[in-house]
């Protein structure tokens, strides 16, 4: 199943003067939500809205605590994580991938989002704005979009928790075997 989104195209800031969002072979151009609140806070929201700690990660220069993520429908989540940016501000980096469940997570397409952190940080009525990092500047507007889709895996996803357990119960099986026919 394939994942669609929308992501910031053209952006203005407060000063008149336009940016195009690039796009290359690393992907699209991160934008960031920054907030005003406590990381505790943040943690509480995004975990009522289901969101659960991830247990290994790269972490990110500046990253508060552990990401999280939110399954969303097979075989794709959500991975946040929160920067600290000082002066009592935290910036939300997200990205929709591939679960850590499967295989392909390694090696699959991803893109960052915003509109799906806007959607939450609205629920709960918390103030925020979208910073660009390359410009150093708070996002005006958002003048048009780029529709992103990402590809479900070409080979079907494959969840690695079970491969474990079976090459571990074979490997038990294999060693036992060998273990008796030496005694």
């Amino acid at each position: 199943m394939e994942y669609l989104t929308t992501y910031p195209k053209t952006v203005s800031f407060l000063d008149g003067l336009k940016h195009r969002i690039d796009v290359d072979n690393k992907g699209v151009e991160q934008l960031h939500v920054v907030v005003k609140k406590s990381f505790e806070e943040l943690m509480k929201i995004f975990t009522e809205e289901g969101f659960t700690k991830v247990k290994f990660e790269h972490k990110q220069p500046g990253q508060i605590g552990n990401g999280l993520n939110l399954k969303l429908k097979k075989p794709w989540e959500m991975h946040v994580r929160m920067v600290d940016l000082k002066k009592g501000l935290i910036g939300i980096h997200a990205e929709v991938e591939v679960s850590r469940d499967y295989l392909q997570h390694l090696f699959s397409q991803r893109t960052p989002v915003v509109y799906e952190v806007e959607e939450i940080l609205k629920r709960y009525q918390i103030e925020y704005s979208i910073w660009h990092d390359k410009i150093k500047k708070n996002v005006h507007a958002i003048v048009d979009n780029y529709k992103v889709k990402l590809a479900t895996p070409s080979l079907p996803v494959f969840a690695w928790k079970p491969m474990l357990f079976v090459i571990g119960t074979i490997g038990a099986f294999y060693g036992w075997k060998y273990f008796n026919t030496i005694w």
